[in-house]
C-alpha cells in the first residue's frame, strides 16, 4: 500500500430474496424477480468500480456474477461477508417472532448483545470477521474502487467501523433492499481516515 492513497469502497445490499422479508441470516435463498429488478436498477447508472467482491450466499453471488460478466470486472468471493447467523430466528418473519412477545424485536434492536437469539453468532465475532474482510479488501484494492455485494448486517458493521461506533448500536441503522453505501478511505503518512459518503442519486 502506498504512503498516500485514496480508496473508495461501495457496499451494495442484495435485493428482495425469494420468500420476502425474514430474519434470513445464512439461510441461502436466491433473489426473487423483484430482487433482481431492484439490483439492476441500483447499478444502472455510473459504474465506477474497479473490482467486485461478494458474499458467497446466493442472493449476492448470483447477481455479482451477472454484474462481473456485464462489466468485465474481476470477481472475488469472501466467506467472511456472509450475513450474521441468527440462530433460532433463522428463516422466521418478524410477525412470527413477535406473535407471543410484541417487544421482542425492540429489545433486540435496543441491545443486540444481551438480547441475541438462541444460538446466534456473537455480535462481536460478526463485527471482527467483517472488519477483517474489509481490511483485506482495502489492502488488495488500495487506490481503487471495489464494489462489495453483501447484506444489511455486513453493511451495518462496515458503517460502525467507519464511524467508530460500537456494534451494539448497529440496529439503529436501516439499510434498504439494494441500497448503496459508500465509504471513502484516505491514507497519509501511516494514518487512515475513513468517512461515510451520502450518495446523491439525482439525475
Amino acid at each position: 500500500m502506498t504512503a498516500h492513497s485514496l480508496t473508495w469502497l461501495d457496499l451494495l445490499r442484495h435485493g428482495e430474496p425469494v420468500g420476502g422479508r425474514k430474519y434470513r441470516g445464512q439461510t441461502d435463498d436466491p433473489l426473487s424477480e423483484k430482487g433482481w429488478t431492484e439490483m439492476r436498477a441500483a447499478v444502472a447508472g455510473e459504474r465506477p468500480w474497479t473490482a467486485i467482491v461478494s458474499s458467497p450466499l446466493a442472493r449476492c453471488i448470483e447477481f455479482a456474477e451477472w454484474l462481473a460478466l456485464e462489466t468485465g470486472l474481476p470477481l472475488a468471493v469472501d466467506a467472511r461477508l456472509k450475513e450474521v447467523g441468527f440462530g433460532s430466528w433463522e428463516g422466521k418473519r418478524g410477525e412470527e417472532l413477535t406473535a407471543q412477545d410484541p417487544d421482542l424485536l425492540f429489545r433486540f434492536k435496543h441491545d443486540p448483545i444481551e438480547q441475541r437469539p438462541e444460538g446466534a453468532e456473537p455480535l462481536d465475532a460478526f463485527y471482527h470477521r467483517v472488519a477483517a474482510a474489509l481490511t483485506d479488501i482495502h489492502v488488495r484494492h488500495a487506490g481503487g474502487h471495489p464494489l462489495v455485494v453483501a447484506h444489511a448486517g455486513v453493511i451495518r458493521m462496515a458503517v460502525c467501523r467507519t464511524l467508530g461506533m460500537s456494534p451494539a448500536h448497529a440496529y439503529r441503522i436501516n439499510i434498504a433492499s439494494a441500497a448503496l453505501t459508500r465509504i471513502k478511505i484516505e491514507q497519509r503518512a501511516g494514518r487512515t481516515l475513513e468517512s461515510l459518503v451520502f450518495l446523491d442519486r439525482r439525475p
